[in-house]
């Protein structure tokens, strides 16, 4: 099944699953979840602290475990492409952890993507073995924890 813009606007699950409407691109539905979440993160990063930020970003994540369990029902496939929650949640992660300026945050989308579309190890073992919205959310976010260790690599050699 097809995501339409009816599936979106249905139920509150999806709207957030379907990254406001983000995860129903054609296209690579990941890549512009991801930059949906590039061009939200100033508006929810700016007015709240380092502590609140993260609070946030976890109840997103158990939030985003619920919404994606019922819209993968919904579209008949678990982990459907147009649920894009995932890489939303991850990579503000990404961002929060990038280092200032916009040269980084590109580089910091650059690599998210790299790893939620190669899935080394063992993202590849979650994305296949871990069910549910769970699984969903999980592979994304170890797809992040490798982003935020290249980052801090990169930002080690390159200054």
């Amino acid at each position: 099944m097809r995501p339409t813009f009816r599936l979106l606007l249905s139920h509150p699950a999806h709207f957030i699953a379907l990254g406001f409407g983000s995860g129903l691109a054609p296209r690579a539905p990941g890549t512009f979840g991801t930059l949906a979440a590039w061009l939200l993160f100033p508006l929810l990063r700016t007015p709240i602290s380092d502590f609140v930020f993260l609070a946030l970003l976890t109840s997103f994540f158990v939030a985003g475990i619920l919404a994606a369990d019922r819209t993968g029902r919904a579209l008949g496939v678990p982990d459907h492409g147009a649920i894009v929650w995932d890489e939303i949640v991850a990579f503000w992660l990404v961002l929060f952890f990038a280092p200032p300026g916009f040269t980084w945050q590109a580089i910091a989308f650059v690599l998210f993507r790299f790893f939620d579309i190669v899935k080394p190890q063992p993202i590849r073992w979650a994305d296949s073995r871990v069910g549910g919205g769970f699984g969903v959310m999980l592979d994304d976010l170890i797809a992040a924890g490798y982003a935020i260790l290249a980052l801090a690599i990169l930002k080690r050699f390159l200054g």
